[in-house]
């Protein structure tokens, strides 16, 4: 027990090359590049744009076609409308959303950072700004250290002066999704704005010039939460961006018609490119990192050089941990096929839902008062209702009392109801009898369209009475 333990002193070797950690202070200049992820997330990142920017300015059946109306509470997407009674098919609508990006994320990691997510799209398109305004990388790093002048105030205006165009437009066509957009871009542009709306579209146009201009990589590296948890859903077989090390090492510049591995080097000829395009300052070679948003401009670069050295391609690419290992990828694996399972049967039945979705609603609100006495003596309770007409059309309908023997029903039982609009209706209901056969009894409201019968709604409520006059 009081032997003393053996200590050996192992001395550490240096690492060839040390890890460079993108540091949040340290501005990142980022290379302009070309290649076939490049194109790819250029056309998906024009089509968001397009449908983002466009869809708010379509008009439907002479209303706006998307608009979620605060002030009447209710959500229209082209020919439907929906209100607060349908909001668990939004619930339903996120959750598919969510185990839509768990499947993405297990089969091709995080391709929805790098391709389709606002904040990386709005940082591309502002960086585009930057090669516009101020040149490509070595032109904007000149320009950062040069001192203030006409030149360098001139393109650094004219950077903030897009920055703030595209952030005002974005924070409108925003704000636009819940106030009518026509009017809300006349009332903005004729200084006429509401407080409440000229609140929010500055609001959002800060947000959209701060986060993509000035904080960029810092929101995906510190604030985005995707990036905590993404490792959890990765296994094996999830290809991610990586670096291929069996064939790039050892790395080293060598002249293009060198026989290198002669030389024992490998294919990486150490120009990091691979670094300087990286929209996060990572460097890829250092393995998977959690700033990696899987944008694949790393790839693009790489595979360029690869080009120019008539090297295969592929040294940089999306990869497996098993297929850098020399093994095989499996694309049918059990986590995957469950995250689809869930995915495809959670999608039918909202389908179902949507289609099934009862385009008639009833709500039956007693008066507070418990009862009254009529004009004819009879014992009386008060009733409101709310119906809502969810069709396209204009609707007329019926009420009437089921199974209420006893009882009568006073007040306009026959009614008009505008599309997509929802009225009140005050009804009464007498009781007939001397007598009540109980202090509360329930009552069952039915509602039928006049034009289609299958189209109904019942709602219960109760009856309240003395029993004792």
């Amino acid at each position: 027990m009081s032997e003393p333990i053996p200590v050996k002193i192992v001395e550490v070797a240096e690492p060839t090359h040390k890890k460079k950690a993108a540091s949040s202070d340290q501005q990142i200049f980022t290379r302009s590049f070309t290649g076939l992820y490049r194109n790819l997330r250029l056309g998906g990142a024009g089509f968001l744009f397009l449908l983002f920017f466009a869809t708010a300015w379509l008009e439907w059946g002479g209303r706006q076609a998307v608009l979620w109306d605060l002030a009447e509470s209710k959500f229209h997407i082209f020919g439907a409308t929906f209100w607060p009674q349908d909001f668990i098919l939004l619930s339903a609508l996120l959750i598919i959303c969510a185990f839509g990006l768990f499947a993405i994320t297990v089969f091709a990691g995080r391709v929805w950072c790098g391709y389709t997510c606002p904040q990386s799209t709005w940082t591309w398109l502002f960086m585009w700004c930057e090669k516009v305004s101020e040149g490509d990388r070595n032109q904007r790093m000149k320009l950062d250290k040069a001192p203030w002048g006409p030149n360098k105030l001139a393109r650094r205006a004219l950077k903030h002066s897009l920055w703030l165009a595209i952030s005002l437009l974005t924070g409108l066509t925003f704000v636009g999704y819940f106030t009518p957009i026509r009017p809300l871009a006349e009332e903005l542009f004729t200084l006429q704005a509401g407080g409440v709306s000229l609140f929010w579209i500055l609001f959002f146009t800060g947000a959209t010039y701060i986060n993509a201009g000035w904080l960029r990589e810092a929101v995906c590296m510190h604030m985005c939460p995707y990036a905590r948890f993404q490792s959890v859903m990765f296994d094996k077989d999830t290809l991610a961006v990586a670096y291929d090390p069996r064939r790039g090492e050892n790395r080293g510049a060598r002249k293009k018609d060198q026989d290198y591995k002669a030389a024992g080097l490998g294919d990486c000829i150490d120009c990091t490119m691979c670094v300087q395009v990286c929209p996060t300052g990572i460097d890829i070679r250092d393995g998977l990192q959690m700033e990696c948003i899987g944008c694949a401009a790393c790839i693009d670069a790489c595979d360029s050089i690869m080009d120019k050295m008539n090297y295969p391609r592929g040294l940089i690419g999306y990869k497996s941990e098993h297929s850098l290992q020399g093994g095989r990828t499996h694309w049918l694996r059990p986590r995957l096929l469950g995250y689809v399972t869930v995915l495809v049967v959670m999608i039918g039945a909202l389908v179902i839902a949507l289609h099934e979705r009862p385009m008639l609603s009833m709500d039956v609100i007693k008066d507070r008062g418990l009862f009254r006495e009529n004009a004819r003596g009879q014992i009386e309770n008060i009733y409101m209702l709310k119906v809502i007409n969810k069709t396209q059309v204009a609707q007329n309908y019926q009420l009437r009392l089921l199974d209420a023997e006893g009882f009568e029903l006073h007040g306009q039982t026959y009614f008009s109801v505008p599309a997509g609009e929802m009225a009140e209706l005050p009804v009464s209901v007498a009781m007939l009898g001397e007598r009540a056969t109980s202090s509360s009894q329930e009552l069952d409201f039915e509602l039928v369209d006049s034009d289609e019968p299958a189209i109904r709604a019942v709602a219960r409520s109760r009856f309240v009475a003395p029993l004792n006059r």
